[in-house]
């Protein structure tokens, strides 16, 4: 089940950083829906709230949020949550960021008050050894992590997206940092979003055949504005 569209850890950044950064997304940026003798499918819609966060403590994440910011849906993010974290609901309860750990809230507590319970997560997937230093965590306890957080969301039937935009550079072979964070998250995903370059070798697109996933491919990362307000229609 395939869409194609043509088309840091995740600290406080400057207006001007994230524009300047999403200004080169801008070039060359084209968006078609479906390609030629392939049905489209059906972009899946997603429950608000939304918790943004890291899958391999990769910069991706930071693309992420910048997209989400674009298409005006709040949300709140944190770069390693646990399953108790997640259950304390919109605002983390209040838990702030320090070293090695970062927490930022942007959900409309109009809508959604302190507490609610989220009912999407949407991780960024691709490993950086750097970041996962800063976070004190080895590639082993992030994958452990990971395995801890989506079981969570299992049993709590939140909804799991997982995007891709980091392209060959966050792949790798079989067994890599990279491919580890793949396999932690993608085959348990309830939608797949990949850019072109991270899907070269078709494993997501594999991952969604067999595990009949909806995927949808955006050609750059700048795609991913047009899909969430898609995904988050209310």
């Amino acid at each position: 089940m395939i869409l194609k569209v043509n088309g840091h850890k995740g600290g406080p950044m400057s207006n001007l950083k994230k524009i300047n950064i999403f200004t080169a997304f801008l070039f060359g940026i084209s968006l078609f829906l479906g390609t030629a003798g392939q049905e489209p499918v059906k972009i899946p819609r997603a429950p608000l709230p939304v918790l943004t966060t890291s899958a391999g403590q990769s910069p991706d994440v930071t693309t992420l949020n910048i997209v989400l910011e674009e298409a005006e849906i709040k949300y709140d993010y944190c770069d390693v949550p646990t399953p108790d974290m997640i259950e304390k609901g919109v605002g983390l309860a209040g838990l702030e960021s320090k070293e090695g750990f970062h927490v930022e809230v942007y959900t409309d507590t109009a809508k959604f008050p302190a507490g609610t319970p989220y009912k999407t997560i949407i991780f960024a997937i691709g490993a950086s050894l750097k970041g996962m230093g800063a976070s004190g965590l080895t590639v082993d306890s992030e994958v452990n992590r990971l395995k801890k957080v989506v079981d969570y969301c299992k049993q709590k039937k939140i909804f799991i997206i997982a995007v891709h935009v980091g392209g060959e550079s966050k792949r790798g072979a079989a067994g890599s940092d990279n491919e580890r964070m793949i396999d932690a998250i993608a085959p348990l995903a309830d939608y797949l979003i990949v850019t072109k370059d991270s899907n070269k070798d078709g494993r997501f697109s594999t991952i969604a055949v067999n595990k009949n996933i909806p995927l949808t491919q955006i050609d750059y990362a700048l795609g991913l504005v047009d899909i969430m307000k898609q995904v988050f229609q209310q």
